[in-house]
């Protein structure tokens, strides 16, 4: 039982670690592919990769399945990520990061309505602030908080939106079906949901400069290993911990952006910086201890 749980531990934190460093790829991308177009082409070669991984067909045990599998594609795929971009274009990155770090304050919330969990233990609530203050140590250390209505509303909402899709992969964990056939099927909804917004928004993409190595690789890195993988991990690590403890290690995305800024990008690591980390470090372990009769219940199956 201790080794499934710390196995759950280190899903999440693979995850977030690659999403933490993502914003490289993605800047690189911009300069070549629309937000949109990115965001596109990486889920299609991650369902491709499942496909190529694990070839086989889900039979569905009940057809009202399929709706949570929509409902998760559209959510966690589809919208949150349209959100998030959209969010970005008017109002800081920052702004963004700080606001999509309460992902797990929503999660809570939800996993006690829908899911009929216990209500969690005041620690959890005394990280979230304790994380929150580190984050908008790391987010704005040298510059100013500057509130965008339109841009941090935006933000909000796709930050409960997020906190929507834990709570769905949750209730798809408990259908029984594998996980790497779970992810793909998002996938699939993910992308049929996006269709119809690369028409909207525009979809133009020049393949002589998607080839060139370095944008290839990048483009490789989203689709398989932010994508393909990571999805994976975190729904494994939500089926395994639950949405609540998993939701909680997005609080270091801003810590693992942080230092790969430093060592990646050479950026300079200021004090507050690095106060924030701390903070956001001792949040995030305040918010996963529990207390000592608390009982995980593992649900993975083959």
């Amino acid at each position: 039982m201790k080794n499934k749980i710390t196995f759950g531990h280190c899903a999440a934190f693979i995850t977030i670690f690659i999403w933490g460093t993502t914003f490289i790829s993605t800047k690189v991308l911009l300069n070549i592919l629309s937000p949109i177009e990115i965001l596109f082409i990486r889920f299609l070669i991650g369902y491709i990769i499942l496909w190529c991984i694990y070839p086989h067909h889900l039979h569905l045990t009940h057809k009202k399945e399929e709706l949570y599998f929509m409902a998760a594609g559209l959510c966690g795929i589809t919208f949150y990520y349209l959100f998030e971009n959209i969010a970005l274009t008017y109002t800081l990155a920052s702004n963004v990061g700080v606001i999509i770090s309460i992902a797990p304050f929503f999660t809570v919330i939800f996993a006690c309505l829908f899911l009929h969990e216990e209500k969690p233990h005041i620690r959890f609530f005394i990280g979230f602030i304790i994380a929150m203050i580190g984050i908008y140590l790391i987010s704005f250390s040298g510059s100013q908080l500057q509130l965008n209505p339109l841009g941090d509303f935006l933000a909000i909402i796709a930050a409960i939106i997020w906190a929507g899709y834990s709570i769905l992969i949750k209730r798809l964990s408990g259908f029984g079906y594998h996980i790497i056939q779970t992810t793909r099927r998002t996938f699939f909804y993910g992308l049929l949901f996006m269709l119809p917004f690369t028409f909207i928004m525009g979809f133009d993409v020049d393949i002589s400069q998607i080839v060139m190595p370095i944008h290839l690789f990048n483009l490789l890195f989203l689709g398989i290993g932010a994508s393909a993988l990571c999805f994976v991990t975190w729904n494994l690590a939500v089926k395994i911990l639950g949405s609540v403890k998993t939701s909680v290690y997005i609080y270091i995305v801003p810590v693992i952006t942080a230092v790969t800024s430093t060592f990646i990008l050479h950026e300079k690591m200021t004090l507050t910086t690095l106060l924030g980390i701390i903070l956001t470090l001792v949040g995030l372990l305040l918010s996963e201890n529990k207390k000592k009769k608390e009982k995980i219940i593992y649900e993975y199956t083959e």
